[in-house]
């Protein structure tokens, strides 16, 4: 997993920003101004005695110590059957990575969640302060995410204000798409790095500006693995899951659909040409998250894209009303400190 392989590190870079700061967790940011004490991170020493854990096809394990210091050897004596599956993510920390074990593996990630938590919450208290509405679209490359987005813009840009981040290992193609439709785009590229995360929004969220009680879109990363772990500060992750795919991705990648709160089935328009199941795919991601809401939609014809809209403007509708009740009580606050200032 990307919180303990340190994959992406050195790679981040955000449109418009030229001064470089590598973390201890993988992330980047490049800005033009100065920081004070807002971001203090910790970087471990490497560990360099260990335990190793070996599992056989029999169902045995064994561990023992060793040291790396540069290439190395295993020899195993043992006679291994052909038959019988390797598991490697099936323990406390359901990842592997050779040279580090399960134990430290486990502090590491819950070093680095714990970091992007607190940006996440930051990003979640300053769009709940302004009633503005967050998505994370996350799916796997090809899954017609963008064209989905512009299509979703094209439907709500006459209603509300929208600005977008888009998350992508290298070009701005995405973006440059975004901006064709008229609102604000902002291009993320993390390199060698697998998801866009807390610390890299709030970056987004000081360039972009949105207006208050708008929405801010999110087109994560195209992949179904490490985007799952990561809060963004968003109020829901919206899986999108195409018919060109497979009815069992939601078994093979569960926890990104049981992060998620909505799975768009999406270019259901080419149903009547593939042998897709589209009853079976809905009831596997179920199977993983029953309280998912599941919407059947085509970007390119429009099926579906109704319920869509009409989701997001609930959504819309319960951040402002969060955000008026917010105002009214500081209203009332400003209100009796005058009376309170009168009276003396």
């Amino acid at each position: 997993m990307c919180t303990v392989c340190g994959c992406g590190a050195g790679e981040t870079k955000i449109e418009g920003h030229e001064h470089a700061h590598v973390h201890a967790d993988g992330t980047v940011h490049s800005h033009p101004h100065g920081h004070g004490d807002d971001h203090h991170h910790e970087h471990g020493a490497a560990v360099a005695a260990h335990e190793h854990s070996h599992h056989h096809a029999d169902g045995t394990e064994h561990s023992h110590p060793h040291v790396h210091q540069g290439e190395h050897e295993h020899a195993h004596h043992h006679e291994h059957g052909i038959g019988g599956d390797l598991d490697f993510g099936a323990g406390p920390a359901r990842a592997h990575v050779p040279g580090m074990s399960q134990s430290r593996m486990v502090q590491i990630e819950q070093d680095i969640l714990s970091k992007n938590n607190a940006y996440a919450a930051a990003n979640r208290k300053w769009f709940d302060e302004r009633g503005i509405f967050a998505l994370n679209l996350v799916s796997s490359p090809g899954s017609g995410k963008t064209t989905l987005l512009c299509r979703t813009i094209e439907l709500l840009k006459d209603k509300v204000g929208i600005v977008v981040v888009e998350g992508d290992q290298q070009t701005a193609n995405d973006a440059e798409r975004i901006r064709a439709t008229g609102v604000p785009a902002l291009q993320i590229n993390t390199g060698k790095g697998c998801h866009l995360d807390g610390h890299m929004v709030g970056h987004a969220i000081e360039r972009l500006q949105p207006a208050d009680e708008s929405l801010f879109l999110i087109e994560n990363v195209g992949n179904l693995v490490c985007p799952a772990a990561f809060d963004l500060g968003e109020h829901h992750k919206v899986a999108i899951l195409s018919v060109t795919e497979g009815e069992d991705k939601p078994l093979k990648y569960p926890d990104m659909f049981r992060a998620a709160d909505v799975m768009l089935l999406n270019k259901c328009d080419l149903l009547p040409y593939l042998e897709f199941d589209a009853d079976l795919a809905e009831a596997n991601a179920r199977r993983v998250n029953p309280d998912l809401t599941v919407l059947r939609v085509s970007a390119t014809t429009g099926e579906g894209m109704a319920a869509w809209t009409d989701w997001i403007e609930s959504g819309l509708e319960a951040q402002r009303g969060k955000h008026g009740a917010t105002v009214d009580a500081l209203k009332a606050r400003i209100a009796e400190l005058e009376r309170q200032l009168a009276a003396r």
